[in-house]
């Protein structure tokens, strides 16, 4: 028996400090984690554009951003999405990041530099541009003129999104930021005036989406400096000027892209290496990576799963 007594101490020693290692990863998590309480999965008060179903284009319909095969955007329908509806008139402003679509079906998007930098390049990234549902018809729909993307960080306005409550816009624009100041700014507009309601300075978002828990309505921000998503908090249609940690990814060179509402406190989170240079946001779609962000209700805590492709 006392031969086998170190073996069973070693063990035990092991298993001990096991335990304590999960119990302080487990607390030290609990400890930077933000519970913004448990949220489900509302309809969307989106629509796609008039123009297609008066086209008679039969769903499911995809919207294209993704330059693979077609200059600024393209709606992809049919067989394994394999027909497209483009015009040339949409490739007049290069290309775009994101977008959003209102209950009329009019689409809003934001610009994107890709490989190469022409002589109206950086002039593009200050703009919201917008589809009219009606005619298909794309151009400008308002310019931020304090927007001054530029040789040293080519991009300027990267991201929006449409809230549904009050008709308005969120937008974020990262074009003064470099690798050791953020000087980002999320805009709040609105949309019958093309007024800025409010600017928050100092955020770089990469990705915005908003979220409706139990305990409030947040804007989610991916961000462009780091690895994390974090909440701001929204009360009286303010911005809270500080945002907190919901969840950091494993890879610090990954940044979240997009934030998807999948189900009831469930999250889908696309990934990108970001640098604030054009190498790294339009290399080959293969560097992207997908995550399942799931809300622990019992824990108050996030379980992050990689999906796989």
């Amino acid at each position: 028996m006392k031969k086998y007594l170190p073996i069973f101490l070693s063990m035990l020693i092991v298993g001990a400090a096991a335990y304590i290692a999960y119990q302080t990863k487990h607390q030290r998590e609990a400890e930077t984690s933000t519970d913004i309480g448990s949220f489900e999965r509302q309809p969307s008060c989106s629509r796609q554009p008039n123009f297609l179903a008066r086209m008679r284009i039969p769903q499911p319909i995809a919207i294209d951003l993704s330059q693979d095969h077609y200059k600024g955007l393209a709606f992809l329908y049919g067989v394994n999405l394999s027909q497209a509806i483009h015009t040339k008139a949409w490739e007049q402003f290069d290309y775009f990041s994101t977008y959003a679509l209102d209950p009329q079906g009019t689409m809003y998007l934001s610009p994107m530099p890709f490989i190469s930098i022409n002589s109206n390049t950086f002039d593009l990234q200050k703009n919201i541009y917008r589809l009219d549902s009606t005619s298909g018809n794309l151009d400008i729909w308002m310019t931020i003129d304090e927007v001054n993307a530029g040789s040293n960080n080519p991009f300027g306005i990267i991201a929006l999104e449409y809230d549904c409550t009050d008709q308005t816009l969120w937008v974020s624009a990262i074009d003064e930021s470099d690798y050791t100041t953020a000087r980002g700014v999320i805009y709040h507009i609105d949309i019958a005036t093309k007024t800025v309601l409010q600017r928050v300075e100092g955020v770089d978002a990469l990705s915005l989406k908003l979220l409706q828990t139990q305990k409030g309505k947040y804007l989610l921000a991916g961000s462009a400096r780091d690895n994390r998503l974090y909440a701001y908090a929204i009360q009286d249609q303010k911005l809270a000027a500080q945002g907190e940690k919901l969840l950091e990814l494993q890879d610090a060179n990954e940044h979240i892209r997009k934030i998807i509402l999948r189900g009831n406190n469930h999250l889908e989170l696309q990934t990108i290496p970001f640098t604030y240079t054009l190498i790294a946001q339009t290399t080959d779609q293969g560097v992207r990576t997908n995550y399942n962000a799931i809300w622990d209700t019992v824990s108050a805590s996030w379980n992050l799963n990689q999906v796989t492709q």
